[in-house]
């Protein structure tokens, strides 16, 4: 057993905990403001203490003290994968986060106290685009000129074992080895929908509004009749609202005639493909290529999170479809994690 240890800020649901855990990096504790991500985070990362509280108002003198934590240790890591909704490409909005943009900045503070032997940003790709603004920059040069080697990119999660397209700005510095650290990719065929999900995965067919009350949470929201009339009528396995934009009783009147934009909203996942980008609304097929090959409903919370690279197991404790759906869809994909914690490991046995 190796003695990596991490510690996790803005763990939320503990997707990234989780897959550094499954790497073999004993997970100290996580932090986060939120305490509706608490009973989550206990529930899947056994022996870590969660830690609530604002990164803005925490002290790194008290981390330190309340962790048992010291400075200059080769075998620490802090991961920082700020909430990430300022930088977003997707619309949010911007007044509602930018207090986000700032957790950056924060999560710097501790680095420069603690100066791990790791330090692991996870992002989207958005923050790149605008490291001045985000302070991503500043951090990178402060890595460089106190002898961290910095790996930074953006990397598509499909490659790591993560059965879904997304695109995810990572940096990865340490102070250990001269080698930049990549996230090791998986090899093989990319995993894709059909390899999780589906009656031979255990999932059995479940019509739209199914409520399961059991921890397996194979629940999946209301659908109008009208809706249910147009994925009927949607070609199975990658189909597209071009299946009824013609048909003057089911097409909404956005898509009437409109046969070019947003061509993935009300559409089917392909089964041999990997899934789309799973967002916080992937429980509703208006919101994206929600929904499921074949059958007429959106995909379940089930479903959204092991095409995150849940486990089957993994348990939520949230109050709401939408709550749950809001935890899996920002989290860290624990595979992707996995990947991460996988090459730390590797780079001290020179592999």
């Amino acid at each position: 057993m190796n003695d990596y240890k991490a510690v996790d800020f803005f763990c939320s649901g503990g997707g990234m905990s989780y897959g550094m855990q499954q790497a073999g990096i004993n997970i100290i504790a996580g932090i986060d403001f939120d305490k509706n991500c608490e009973e989550t985070y206990k529930s899947n990362i056994k022996e870590a203490e969660f830690i609530l509280a604002d990164v803005f108002e925490l002290k790194e003198s008290e981390l330190k003290k309340k962790l048992s934590l010291k400075r200059n240790d080769d075998k620490l890591v802090l991961i920082g994968c700020s909430p990430c909704q300022f930088w977003s490409i997707i619309n949010t909005d911007r007044e509602k986060s930018k207090k986000s943009k700032d957790l950056l900045k924060e999560f710097r503070r501790f680095v420069e106290y603690f100066k791990p032997g790791y330090v692991v940003v996870e992002n989207v790709p958005g923050v790149l685009k605008r490291k001045k603004e985000s302070g991503l920059e500043d951090f990178i040069q402060w890595l460089k000129d106190s002898n961290y080697t910095v790996h930074f990119g953006v990397h598509e999660v499909s490659e790591y074992g993560v059965p879904q397209h997304r695109k995810r700005f990572t940096l990865i510095a340490n102070r250990v080895t001269k080698t930049e650290i990549e996230p090791q990719k998986e090899q093989g065929k990319k995993k894709t929908v059909r390899d999780v999900i589906g009656e031979e995965n255990g999932f059995p067919k479940i019509p739209a509004g199914h409520k399961d009350n059991s921890s397996f949470l194979h629940t999946t929201a209301g659908l109008e009749d009208i809706n249910i009339k147009r994925l009927a009528i949607t070609e199975k396995d990658g189909g597209t609202r071009l299946a009824y934009v013609d048909n003057p009783e089911l097409a909404p009147n956005c898509h009437k005639n409109n046969k070019e934009s947003f061509k993935d909203t009300y559409g089917r996942m392909w089964w041999d493909r990997p899934a789309p980008t799973i967002t916080t609304k992937f429980f509703s097929i208006s919101n994206g290529r929600f929904a499921h090959p074949e059958e007429n409903r959106a995909i379940s919370l089930r479903e959204g999170a092991v095409l995150q690279s849940f486990p089957k197991n993994y348990i939520f404790k949230t109050t709401s479809i939408a709550a749950t759906a809001r935890m899996i869809g920002n989290a860290v994909p624990p595979k992707y994690a996995e990947s991460i914690g996988k090459a730390i490991i590797a780079s001290s046995n020179g592999q």
